[in-house]
């Protein structure tokens, strides 16, 4: 049966600079990510024993950990491609995200609104967390998420399309404790384009949650 793996950057860990350091880069990707990847994969392994040995004295905290790791390890592929040394400003039609534009200005009645609303969200989240961007398929519009860990007060069936990480290993070693500098900096190099497709993917596939029969 597939595990899970650590994917590549799709940029050297100095890309991103001076937003986030090189140093935050490896460390994250290479020890951070890679822990939730190595967890996930332990977990499964666990869950297969305690199947094959009908053992499930630790079900309610095998199933916590491996929403926890895996969750954490699709955030995390999303977040590296969500980024981008080319990146920030406001998404325009003239650069291709027209449409992600538009939904943005529907859902939360201008793009200054939603990029105040997912700052908040991101850096007020208690403890360790995420502020996301995700689409929401049951009205198809766009919400903002304040996720605790990687998988907690989540909607169901949302999509993420725009991930920020909260927890401190993102951050500390260059922002210190001041997570609301390191957020406000995040919007330099946000990858619209990539955001942009992850938006189309999203409601392409938004009929395959079928809420009734």
């Amino acid at each position: 049966m597939a595990t899970y793996t650590l994917p590549e950057l799709p940029y050297d860990y100095a890309a991103l600079a001076p937003v986030i350091s090189p140093e935050i880069i490896e460390l994250h990707h290479d020890k951070h990510h890679a822990a939730y990847v190595k967890g996930a994969n332990d977990t499964l392994e666990q869950l297969a024993e305690a199947r094959d040995k009908e053992a499930w004295g630790h079900i309610n905290g095998l199933e916590k950990n491996l929403a926890f790791h895996l969750s954490g390890h699709i955030l995390h592929s999303i977040y590296w491609h969500n980024m981008t040394g080319d990146g920030g400003g406001e998404p325009h039609e003239k650069d291709g995200v027209g449409e992600l534009a538009d939904a943005l200005a529907e859902s939360f009645g201008s793009y200054a609104g939603f990029k105040a609303q997912l700052t908040k969200a991101a850096a007020t989240t208690q403890g360790s967390g995420w502020g996301v961007l995700a689409y929401e398929p049951v009205t198809g519009r766009l919400i903002v998420e304040q996720i605790y860990d990687h998988q907690g007060n989540v909607g169901q069936g949302s999509v993420p399309i725009l991930v920020f990480d909260a927890w401190e290993h993102a951050f500390y070693l260059q922002y210190k404790n001041q997570k609301v500098d390191f957020i406000e900096a995040m919007w330099q190099v946000v990858n619209w384009q990539d955001v942009a497709k992850r938006y189309a993917s999203a409601k392409q596939r938004a009929h395959n949650l079928l809420l009734a029969p």
